[in-house]
């Protein structure tokens, strides 16, 4: 295994443990996800070059579109719920009391 394939699987091992244990703030848990769309960004663009196949070089844009709609979309609900409820705990946003 290379430092590359090393470093990128080390860094979404590290958000995804993240995103699991330090679940106080929404923001929070939006930062750990765009860390993880960042690794999976950095290992499909480094998979075509070191296969040697161009017909999957689209796919790193690809991803980074969706993590860009994703990451609007979190913003969008992070506005919101700060709005509604005053802060961004995840404890506050209760899907069963709407």
């Amino acid at each position: 295994m290379s430092l590359l394939h090393l470093s990128f699987y080390s860094a979404f091992t590290l958000s995804s443990l993240g995103l699991a244990f330090h679940r106080t703030h929404l923001i929070s848990a939006l930062l750990c996800l765009e860390s993880m769309m960042l690794s999976m960004y950095v290992g499909l663009s480094t998979w075509p070059i070191e296969n040697q196949a161009a017909s999957f070089t689209t796919m790193p844009v690809l991803m980074l579109t969706f993590s860009a709609c994703e990451a609007g979309t979190g913003l969008a609900m992070l506005v919101a719920s700060s709005r509604t409820h005053g802060s961004d705990h995840l404890h506050n946003l209760n899907l069963l009391q709407c």
